[in-house]
């Protein structure tokens, strides 16, 4: 039987996407794994509060996120609608995997910046507004999309069929909401670094140019994606994407929880009593 050149090349982006699936999925669980005293060393010593729960969300929602993603994938979804709900699970979980990643670095931004109210409140003003503007296009983009399955026999999994250019606007807000918390780093680097000198300091100030960089560049390949290709292929980088701020966000938090359970070294510190106040990153872990 011949197909058509769209059905071919449905079902290859469909195969590409499960690979990058499962694969995604290994490196994770490797990650997981290669980290497993650093990670429950951490859950078994520092304190229960409000970050500890937010790094257990950030954590291990990807797990949750890849599965979801992995049974989308090699489950034979004949059922459209059955594609669009999982397609919406899959959306909504990669959002508040997003927001927390974020969350840990806005807090780091703000204990930067002295607790400074103003930035505060222009984070309480502008995150809810790009989330909420996020989900709304997301949910509204997926809700009339068409979704099909593979003509080709063998081949598992779903996809829409019909894409809309408007799915590049949140990963666009999301790069300029990371390049924005990147330049308030920069400048109060610039500004404090010959009053701030430690190691502390730059370890952070490092960890916060880095995770935006990260997060920038993934952003913008996203955008390119979003805009550009079709199938399966337009939402691969997606989850990736999120996976990867996780890891990041995570493994800097161990970091500097492990550096701060240390903090009777660097007493000496004025950084330190700014970084310990009760909104700061570090005296919501130690």
């Amino acid at each position: 039987m011949e197909y058509s050149t769209d059905d071919v090349a449905a079902a290859r982006s469909l195969q590409i996407a499960t690979y990058i699936y499962a694969s995604m999925t290994a490196f994770w669980i490797y990650d997981y794994a290669c980290s497993l005293y650093e990670e429950w060393t951490f859950l078994l010593l520092s304190h229960w509060r409000k970050v500890k729960g937010l790094y257990i969300v950030t954590r291990y929602l990807p797990f949750v996120l890849l599965t979801a993603k992995l049974y989308m994938s090699f489950t034979l979804n004949e059922n459209t609608g059955k594609c669009r709900v999982l397609d919406n699970i899959n959306t909504g979980l990669g959002i508040v995997s997003a927001v927390c990643s974020e969350c840990f670095f806005v807090l780091r931004t703000y204990a930067l910046w002295n607790n400074n109210r103003i930035l505060l409140a222009a984070m309480l003003v502008i995150i809810p507004t790009f989330v909420g503007v996020s989900i709304g296009i997301a949910f509204t983009t997926n809700a009339p999309a068409a979704y099909a399955t593979s003509a080709i026999p063998g081949i598992v999994g779903c996809y829409q069929s019909s894409t809309s250019f408007r799915l590049f606007i949140p990963f666009l807000l999301l790069s300029a909401f990371e390049l924005g918390l990147m330049m308030l780093t920069l400048i109060r680097a610039l500004q404090n670094w010959r009053r701030h000198p430690s190691r502390l300091y730059v370890v952070l100030v490092k960890h916060n140019v880095f995770y935006y960089t990260c997060g920038f560049l993934f952003s913008v390949a996203n955008i390119f994606t979003s805009m550009l290709l079709q199938y399966s292929y337009h939402t691969m980088l997606y989850d990736f994407q999120f996976m990867v701020l996780a890891i990041l966000a995570t493994r800097m938090h161990r970091n500097l929880w492990q550096m701060s359970i240390n903090r009777h070294a660097h007493n000496s510190d004025p950084l330190v009593g700014i970084l310990m106040s009760d909104m700061s990153l570090l005296n919501s872990t130690a």
